[in-house]
């Protein structure tokens, strides 16, 4: 008990000094510019590929909509929707190349972060870092895809085989509650996989996984968190009129970039403590 006592102490402690040391504010400020600017492309891609996919286009944004804050997913909503009216026949391959554009810039980001937080310095080629930024930003589509058609046809699915025996209520109570474990696991395998992915350094899968728990359940909380704050005891729009909403989703954008760095910063920790062990 004493040993985990001082792990954790020391962990805190070494935090503490690398959010300065590693100036995860700023870094976390410059990961949330680019990730306000893929976010739009991103839904695009994902919104204009609805009419192959049989999905609901209320499915896309519902997954955003379980933790964004209200003012921020009316924010969202509303440039989606309008952006969608005035879509046209490049509007496709124009969110394609805007995505992995400016959100393989994030994933470049993110590795510049992560080498920080493992003090080492990126001598990968040009090339095989935006594949990687690339490949990451594609996977992560892939994922977001299966996210909002796993629910939606293992409902149907359920649904139909619990009906044969008369459960079909049942199985709708359970399911509805296990959605939301469902996205953490999501969250999880996403994140696992960044952290062992994005580094310049040679990684096992398992000593990515602390920061990944880390990262879904700091996630989840701050933006819950967020949410709850906004909706219960600050009016963005008293303070910055108009542009309220777009803080609101800045502020999102910047807590979930500082999670995911901390994430990083925990995973080297831990890597550097079991090199001393060895």
């Amino acid at each position: 008990m004493e040993k985990r006592g001082n792990v954790r102490s020391s962990l805190i402690r070494l935090l503490w000094h690398r959010i300065e040391e590693d100036d995860l504010n700023g870094l976390s400020a410059q990961l949330a510019y680019f990730f306000l600017l893929s976010l739009f492309p991103l839904l695009i891609v994902l919104f204009t590929l609805l009419p192959y996919i049989p999905i609901p286009h209320q499915n896309v944004l519902g997954v955003i909509k379980g933790f964004a804050p209200a003012e921020a997913m009316d924010l969202i909503e509303k440039n989606v929707k309008y952006v969608m009216n005035h879509r046209n026949s490049g509007l496709l391959s124009f969110g394609i190349i805007g995505t992995i554009w400016s959100a393989s810039n994030g994933i470049n980001a993110i590795v510049r972060a992560f080498n920080k937080a493992y003090n080492v310095k990126e001598n990968r080629s040009f090339i095989v870092v935006r594949g990687t930024a690339i490949l990451l930003t594609l996977g992560m589509i892939i994922v977001f895809i299966l996210a909002i058609i796993l629910p939606v046809f293992g409902r149907k699915i359920g649904i139909f085989v619990f009906s044969q025996v008369g459960f079909s209520d049942e199985f709708v109570n359970v399911w509805d509650t296990l959605s939301y474990p469902v996205s953490a696991v999501i969250l999880f395998l996403i994140f696992t996989g960044l952290y062992w992915i994005a580094p310049n350094v040679k990684l096992r899968c398992r000593s990515a996984i602390p920061g990944g728990a880390f990262a879904t359940v700091g996630w989840i909380i701050s933006s819950v968190g967020l949410s709850f704050f906004v909706g219960k005891f600050s009016d963005f729009s008293l303070t910055y009129g108009s542009i309220g909403a777009i803080i609101v989703l800045m502020i999102w954008l910047y807590l979930s970039a500082f999670i995911i760095i901390l994430g990083g910063e925990i995973n080297a920790f831990y890597s550097e403590k079991s090199k001393k062990n060895c």
